[in-house]
C-alpha cells in the first residue's frame, strides 16, 4: 500500500462518538419485556387491558439487577412503555399506568436503584407506538410522547441507551402517528447527551436486521444511515452494515431466551441452554457487534429459576473459554511497535508502516502450546479499515474480513502451535489493531 493512497482512504474513515465508545465496551447487557402481557400471555397488547391485570405478587428488581451482573452483563434495558401504551412509571401523561394497577409502584425507580446498587448501567425501551393514547394519530401525541421521554429521562439518574421500536400502527381511532422523530432525538440529546439512541436507523446503533441474536461474520460498524427509517424494509442490509458507510452506526443483536419476548409459563421448559447462548455470544460480540438478551420477569416479577440457571452457567462458560491466556514470549513485526498488542487495551495498539508492503506479526510462545480460542480487537476510536486478515500456527487457525469492537473465533478442537502470526492482507485505509489474545 502506498503512502498517498492510504493517506486518501485515511480521510474517508468514520469514527464513533464518545457515547458510541462507551457503548461498545458494554458488550453484552439484559433486555427486560414486562408489563400486562406477561399477565395475558400476549406479545403485543392491545392497549385495552384492564390495568387491574398488573399485579406481579413478589416484584424484586435487586433479584434481577443481581442476577444481571452475576451473569456478566453491564445493563439493563426494560420496556418502560410498549406499544400498550401502560406506562411502567406513574406518568402524568398517561392514565394507562403503574398509578392505575393494584400494583402502584413505580419500578424503574426501584429498577435505577438496584442498577445503581449493583454496578450496572440502565437503559429504557419506549415505544412511540401507542394502542391506548386517546391523541394517537394526532399532532398532540407527539408533544405527549416527547414529555413522556422527558419524565424517563430527568427521573432516574444516568441512561446508557434508549431504544426506540420503528413499530407504527393504529391508535385507539383508528390512526396511524407522523412520528417526530428529529424531536424525539432532541429531547434525548438534551436530557441525556451520553445515551446512546437505538432504532432501525440510529442515529447512534442499529439493529441487526434481525431476531435471532448474531450479525453476519462481515460486520461494518458504518452505515449509509441517510438510506434507513425506523421500520426500514432495507432490514437485510442491516445484518452486515456498509463498508465506507457514511456514519457509524454499530450493530445491536437482540434475542429473547425464551421462544417469546414475554414472559410465558407454557415456554418455562424452552429456555435457552448455556451452549446456545455462548454460540449467539460468539456471533455477536464475536462478530462486531452486542449481545442484547432479553430475560422476561415472570407474574411474581421474578427472573424465572430456569433463565437464571442458563445464564449462570453460560457466564461458567465464557469463563472457562478465557481461563488461560497463552503466555506471548516475543512478538516481532513487518513494521511498528507491535508491544501493545498484548495489554488488551484501545489506547495502546500497533500500527504498521503506511508504505510498507505487507502487515503482519509473529508471536513466540511455549512450544507445544494448544490454542483454542483466538481475540482481535481493532483501536476503533480511529475508526474499523481491516478487510482481510488470518492467522496461522503452522496451519491456518482462523481467517476473515472484518474485525472492529471485537472478533472471536473459537475453535472446536484446540491446535498444537509453537509461534503464531497474524497477517493483515487488505484494509481500507491505516491499520491500527488495539489487541490480540490467544486462550488455550
Amino acid at each position: 500500500m502506498s503512502l498517498i493512497p492510504a493517506l486518501i482512504m485515511a480521510a474517508q474513515v468514520v469514527v464513533p462518538s464518545q457515547r458510541q465508545l462507551a457503548w461498545h465496551d458494554m458488550e453484552y447487557y439484559a433486555f427486560v419485556h414486562f408489563g400486562p402481557n406477561t399477565f395475558t400471555a400476549q406479545e403485543w397488547g392491545s392497549g385495552l387491558e384492564d390495568p387491574k391485570v398488573f399485579n406481579p405478587t413478589q416484584l424484586d428488581t435487586r433479584q434481577w439487577a443481581k442476577t444481571f451482573k452475576n451473569a456478566g452483563m453491564k445493563g439493563v434495558i426494560i420496556t418502560a412503555k410498549h406499544h400498550d401504551g401502560f406506562c411502567l412509571w406513574p406518568s402524568k401523561y398517561s392514565t394507562h399506568t403503574v398509578s392505575q394497577s393494584p400494583f402502584k409502584r413505580d419500578i424503574l425507580k426501584e429498577l435505577a436503584a438496584s442498577c445503581k446498587e449493583f454496578g450496572i448501567k440502565l437503559g429504557v425501551y419506549l415505544s412511540p407506538w401507542d394502542r391506548n393514547h386517546p391523541t394517537y394519530g394526532t399532532d398532540e401525541y407527539n408533544e405527549v410522547f416527547k414529555n413522556m421521554l422527558r419524565e424517563v429521562l430527568s427521573g432516574y439518574g444516568p441512561i446508557f441507551e434508549v431504544w426506540f421500536d420503528g413499530a407504527n400502527g393504529e391508535g385507539p381511532n383508528g390512526k396511524k402517528q407522523v412520528y417526530d422523530w428529529p424531536g424525539f432525538i432532541g429531547v434525548v440529546r438534551e436530557l441525556q447527551p451520553m445515551a446512546v439512541i437505538f432504532s432501525d436507523a440510529g442515529p447512534d446503533v442499529r439493529w441487526v436486521g434481525n431476531e435471532a441474536g448474531h450479525s453476519d461474520p462481515t460486520c461494518w460498524s458504518t452505515l449509509n444511515r441517510d438510506l434507513f427509517v425506523p421500520g426500514s424494509p432495507l432490514y437485510a442490509q442491516l445484518t452486515k452494515g456498509h463498508e465506507g458507510g457514511s456514519h457509524w452506526v454499530p450493530a445491536e443483536c437482540d434475542v429473547s431466551i425464551r421462544p417469546g419476548w414475554f414472559w410465558r409459563a407454557t415456554e418455562d421448559g424452552k429456555v435457552k441452554s448455556p451452549e446456545t447462548l455462548l454460540d449467539l455470544y460468539l456471533r455477536s460480540v464475536g462478530q462486531n457487534g452486542s449481545f442484547l438478551l432479553n430475560v422476561p420477569p415472570d407474574k411474581r416479577g421474578l427472573i424465572h429459576e430456569n433463565d437464571v440457571q442458563s445464564l449462570l452457567k453460560f457466564k461458567e462458560l465464557r469463563n472457562a473459554m478465557f481461563a488461560k491466556p497463552i503466555s506471548i514470549k516475543g512478538m516481532t513485526a513487518s513494521s511498528g511497535d507491535p508491544s501493545g498488542l498484548t495489554d488488551n487495551r484501545r489506547d495502546t495498539f500497533w500500527s504498521p508502516s503506511p508504505g510498507a508492503a505487507t502487515h503482519w506479526v509473529k508471536f513466540d510462545v511455549l512450544r507445544g502450546s494448544q490454542i483454542r480460542t483466538v481475540v482481535l480487537q481493532e483501536a476503533i476510536q480511529f475508526g474499523q479499515t481491516v478487510t482481510s486478515f488470518a492467522v496461522t500456527g503452522g496451519e491456518e487457525i482462523a481467517k476473515g474480513t472484518t474485525i472492529g469492537a471485537k472478533r472471536i473465533f473459537h475453535l472446536k478442537n484446540p491446535v498444537t502451535v509453537d509461534q503464531l502470526e497474524l497477517r493483515i492482507m487488505s484494509s481500507r485505509g491505516p491499520v491500527r489493531l488495539a489487541s490480540v489474545q490467544f486462550y488455550q
